[in-house]
């Protein structure tokens, strides 16, 4: 009852849409003070929040959020899809695989898969309507290709999986790479498939697609600069994040778009969402206590451990628990609810745990489309005003698209480590 209570209260908090940092705060409380008492609680609740809070690396938020604030301050974010499009334009399917490439570029400064939903949501959309593509698909494709940011770096939520887990996060956002551009692939050859072939495709001359590069040169050199610092071991994720802000500010500048009260906006955002996470990590910390005094953790890894169970089976077993939870909960809930007890059962089976995160983090990309939650689904319907039932059945393409990618990322981790194993 001791370990039941306190994990019961914490899912009626959840589904009574109490705040994610106050309901696991809440839950942890209880069940510290069940286990081990007054006093216990009284000295954790008093050093909980400067030890987590302590970390270096979590410095690398606030400097990736402010990035991605500067970058939609220059508005060149409005004409990344019309350049990228100038390219893909004549492919079947052009303008969906348009969209998809534009949420990796996007996703390759922002890290914020909604923040990328809203975006392609306003510029992609009515030109997909436009050429003849169904609402539903059009806001599927929209939807699917805004997480992508998830994986891409600077992506926020490697960094708190980072955090969370312990994990080398240098080695993270580098492994979210080749599996980002993968998803990207995927989706692309999709569309293509399921695309009919366009009698009219619109043709631009070699000037024109030339005279676009200007537009995403911005962002291909952000992403290069700031990736390859981390990469070749020239700075660390917090330093290339340092850089990556100051670089993304100067081109705001460059561009005559960087005004006073922007820049106040700018820095306002930025504190507003590094607070909020920074209460989630220090009430992720408490509860974090209670799963290791009770015990769960380890308990979970020696009984699968010992079992004669499969590798295969438990793997599968671990991808239906992600993609039940991604129906109920957002991101951030899953994984603090979830990486305290399945990293031991993981590393216990010999499985790497940059992985593992990054298996997750692709699981909770199909959370963050599929109902009843659907983040992302919602934002997009809210944009483009296409009925929500219908943005729903647009995403079933896209969400088996990834699903095969799930699946090859578990079957070949090296798809994933590839990548971080060179790093310098």
């Amino acid at each position: 009852m001791d370990i039941v209570l306190p994990i019961a209260l914490l899912l009626i908090l959840l589904v009574l849409s109490i705040p994610v940092a106050l309901s696991l705060a809440l839950a942890g409380v209880v069940g510290i003070y069940l286990l081990k008492g007054m006093p216990s609680l009284i000295g954790i609740l008093s050093t909980a929040p400067k030890s987590s809070l302590a970390s270096y690396e979590l410095l690398t938020i606030p400097m990736f959020i402010l990035m991605a604030e500067f970058i939609g301050m220059s508005g060149i974010s409005s004409n990344l899809f019309r350049a990228v499009s100038v390219w893909a334009g004549r492919l079947k399917g052009g303008l969906g695989i348009s969209t998809v490439v534009t949420g990796a570029l996007f996703g390759a400064v922002s890290g914020s898969s909604t923040a990328a939903a809203a975006t392609l949501a306003r510029t992609s959309i009515p030109a997909m309507l436009e050429d003849g593509v169904e609402p539903r698909t059009a806001a599927g494709i929209v939807s699917m290709a805004g997480t992508i940011a998830m994986l891409i770096p600077p992506s926020v939520a490697l960094i708190f999986y980072g955090l969370l887990s312990g994990t080398n996060i240098s080695a993270l956002l580098i492994a979210g790479i080749v599996p980002g551009l993968f998803v990207t692939l995927v989706l692309s050859l999709t569309i293509w498939l399921t695309t009919p072939r366009r009698e009219n495709a619109v043709q631009h001359s070699w000037k024109e697609r030339l005279a676009s590069l200007r537009v995403a040169m911005p962002f291909l050199c952000l992403f290069g600069a700031v990736t390859g610092l981390i990469y070749t071991g020239v700075a660390t994720p917090v330093e290339s994040s340092a850089v990556g802000a100051l670089a993304a500010f100067v081109f705001a500048l460059a561009t005559r778009t960087c005004t006073f009260d922007g820049l106040k906006q700018a820095f306002a955002n930025t504190c507003a969402v590094t607070a909020m996470i920074g209460l989630i990590i220090v009430c992720a910390q408490i509860f974090g206590y209670f799963i290791t005094m009770s015990g769960i953790a380890r308990n979970l890894a020696s009984a699968v451990g010992g079992s004669d169970v499969p590798l295969a089976l438990v793997l599968g077993a671990i991808v239906l628990i992600y993609l039940f939870l991604g129906l109920f909960l957002d991101l951030i809930s899953i994984l603090i609810l979830t990486v305290p007890v399945m990293l031991p059962v993981v590393q216990h089976l010999g499985l790497d745990p940059i992985w593992f995160g990054i298996v997750i983090i692709l699981l909770a990309e199909i959370g963050i489309v599929t109902p009843p939650v659907g983040m992302n689904v919602f934002v997009v319907s809210s944009v483009s005003g296409i009925p929500l039932r219908d943005c729903f059945a647009g995403v079933l393409r896209p969400i088996l698209a990834v699903l095969i990618v799930v699946i090859a990322l578990v079957v070949w981790p090296e798809i994933t480590l590839w990548l971080p194993n060179t790093m310098k």
